[in-house]
Formats: structure tokens, C-alpha cells, sequence
């Protein structure tokens, strides 16, 4: 799914285009225990409870491709019958109204995912009217061909809310206010099955985490048995391996710092793209000759590559780049720089010496304070 095909699902959690037809929930104890189930028409819920719940829905559509949002396959062993896909597409299928099917989908998550606090399962079934589209990219609403059903499953933490006064109207009077139990914005949450080309893709899924680093590995494998991801974080370390392994020893600034500059030049020139920019190994190969890598270091690179990431493997740009800062850091000083002005800071021997050297046009500040830098 791509950001237009994300926004087009997202705009349906609204009112005025709302697709969903009911909702079930239950809601979790930190000791794994159900205290509670519910499950009704969507549109027969209070106005003000509604918008609430569309809250929540946009948020698991909301975030970073490829960091909050993670594109998921189903390996062809999932596809078979007694897969997890299979057991998506029977939930999906009833429309949430077979009361075994949401148990055993309950079940499995509760056994699966990894919370040590009270929490909320939320299941929306939806049914979209793909509206057509005419040559010049306007919606058609009375040209469509195909409907997109799915479900989108939210967990959401529950917490109780912090101790504090209020002002109670009645008694007219400051006083201690009524703790209670609230419910928070998702922690994790799927779409299934994916919405790809503007049309239903049974082979993926969309993953949501609040946090790109805890994908909930164990709850990804066992109840949506798609492909294990790479966390953002993690395609950062090991394409930062990959560099270290490839120049071994003679890992240079220079080469370092025009690979830091042509990655985010990559990523400047692809921004509007409708796909956010991937690296794969032939990618990353190129990125790295034409950065200065010599060419005896890159004898190994490939099966370098293949042990490190994997052959298959592809690295979002914006996962392994850093287009906020180029930083610097040495034991005792760390220089962060604007990323498109890396070129400011050099590696330079002086007096037999190795110094950073930052050349200075324009007027310095120390803590705030104005220097005289002459």
C-alpha cells in the first residue's frame, strides 16, 4: 500500500464515508484474562463513542511506511488450508458474527501477544465501495467494479488515569477526582487484506506499531504468520555492517560522508514517488562505488550482503539514512551538522595532528552568546 492507497482507507473512518458495518472488542487484564466481550452494529453506537473509535482507527494507518507501517507477506505455507490466512479470510468472511471464530481469534492473541498490562482488542469489519476513476484521476462513485472487505484489529492499552483534583459543579467544590479506566491509542494493529493498486491483495497485510522498534515478533509469527520484518532500527545496523565489512579497515570520512550525501540525494529526488525509495544488494552496490568504495574492497561485497541482510532483502532509504543531521562524535565531542551541508566538516593533519576542521563565515554562538570568532 502506498500513501494514497493508506489515505483513501484512512478517509473512510469518518462519518460522512464510514464503510464499517459492526465492531467487537475484548478487553484484557494484565494477567491475561478476559474481563469482558462486546460486540454490535458499528452505526448503532452513540455519536460522541463513534468519534472516538474513529480516532483510534486513523491511527493505525498513520506514520511512517516502511517504520510504523510495515508491508507484510503471507509465505505459501500460510495460504493452505489450516494457514493463518486462512483463518483471517474465515474471520473476515463472517462478517464478525460467529461468536467461535472471534473466541478462538481472541485466544490466539492473548496467547501470543506480549503485554504485561491491561489492554483492549478492537475488530471493525468494513465494506468499501472502490469508487472508479476517470483518465484525469477524478473519483467516478457511480463507476464502481469491486467492493474491498476487510477487518482492522487494534490492540490499545488501557491504563488508569492519573490521580489528580477537580472541580465537582454539584458541590461546588475542588475535590479528589474519580480514577477510572482509559482506553489509549493502538499499540499495534493489521488491515486484512491489504488494499494494493486500489484492489484487495489476500497475499499481505498492513502492520501498524506505535513504536517501530517492537514489532512483536512472537505475535506477527504465530497469529498473522506473515514474514518475519525488519525493524527500522535494524535496517540501519546492519547496512551500517554491511559499510563497516565492505571497507574493513580503511573505513574513510570522505567515502562515509559522500555515501551520507548521495543516499539523501536519492531520497530528495524520489520524495513525490507514489513508493517509497528501497535499496536492494545492486542498489546498494552501485550507492557504494559511486560513493568511492575501491573496487578491491567490494570483491566481497555481495557475499558479504547475502550473510548480513540477506540476498532477497531490501532496505527502505529512509530507514538506513539520516536526513535530519550529519553527526559527528568523537570520545569527548559530538558536531552535528544541517545534512546538506556535511561538506562543512573535513578530516585534516595539522601540525601531525588529526583535527576536525569546520571552516567559519559567519558569526558563532557558545551557549547562546555571540562570540568574536576573528
Amino acid at each position: 500500500m502506498n500513501k494514497k492507497e493508506i489515505l483513501e482507507i484512512r478517509k473512510q473512518f469518518s462519518p460522512e464515508n464510514c464503510a464499517i458495518t459492526r465492531i467487537c472488542g475484548c478487553y484484557v487484564d494484565g494477567d491475561k484474562e478476559k474481563k469482558m466481550e462486546f460486540k454490535e452494529a458499528f452505526l448503532s453506537l452513540p455519536e460522541e463513542e463513534s468519534f472516538k473509535y474513529f480516532d483510534i482507527f486513523k491511527k493505525t494507518l498513520s506514520g511512517t511506511i516502511g517504520k510504523n507501517l510495515i508491508h507484510m507477506e503471507f509465505p505459501l505455507e500460510q495460504e493452505l488450508a489450516g494457514g493463518t490466512q486462512e483463518s483471517l479470510l474465515r474471520l473476515k468472511e463472517s462478517k464478525l458474527q460467529d461468536d467461535i471464530l472471534l473466541e478462538e481469534f481472541y485466544d490466539k492473541v492473548i496467547e501470543f501477544y506480549d503485554f504485561g498490562e491491561h489492554y483492549l482488542i478492537l475488530l471493525i469489519h468494513a465494506v468499501y465501495d472502490i469508487p472508479g476513476k476517470s483518465t484525469d484521476g477524478m473519483e467516478m462513485f457511480d463507476a464502481s467494479d469491486e467492493v474491498y472487505e476487510h477487518i482492522l484489529c487494534c490492540i490499545c492499552p488501557v491504563a488508569m488515569s492519573k490521580p489528580g483534583l477537580c472541580y465537582n459543579a454539584v458541590n461546588n467544590s475542588i475535590e479528589d477526582r474519580v480514577r477510572d479506566w482509559v482506553v489509549g491509542m493502538p499499540a499495534n494493529a493489521f488491515l486484512f487484506p491489504a488494499f494494493n493498486d486500489r484492489s484487495t491483495d489476500l497475499h499481505h497485510l498492513m502492520f501498524y506499531s506505535k513504536k517501530p522498534e517492537e514489532l512483536q515478533d512472537y505475535f506477527v509469527a504465530n497469529v498473522l504468520g506473515c514474514s518475519e520484518a525488519i525493524s527500522a532500527g535494524t535496517q540501519k545496523e546492519s547496512f551500517q555492517d554491511i559499510l563497516v565489512s565492505t571497507l574493513k579497515d580503511d573505513c574513510d570520512y570522505s567515502v562515509v560522508r559522500t555515501i551520507h550525501e548521495n543516499l539523501n540525494e536519492m531520497i530528495e529526488e524520489t520524495k513525490d514517488a507514489p513508493e517509497p525509495l528501497t535499496l536492494g544488494k545492486q542498489e546498494v552496490k552501485r550507492l557504494f562505488t559511486a560513493s568511492g568504495v575501491p573496487e578491491e574492497k567490494m570483491e566481497s561485497f555481495d557475499k558479504d550482503y547475502d550473510e548480513t541482510i540477506g540476498r532477497q532483502t531490501t532496505l527502505l532509504a529512509s530507514n538506513i539514512a539520516e536526513t535530519r543531521k550529519f553527526s559527528v562524535k568523537t570520545p569527548e565531542i559530538v558536531v552535528n551538522v544541517n545534512p546538506d551541508r556535511a561538506d562543512l566538516v573535513d578530516i585534516q593533519v595539522i601540525d601531525g595532528r588529526k583535527c576536525l576542521v569546520i571552516p567559519i563565515d559567519e558569526e558563532v554562538e557558545v551557549n547562546g552568546i555571540a562570540v568574536n570568532a576573528k
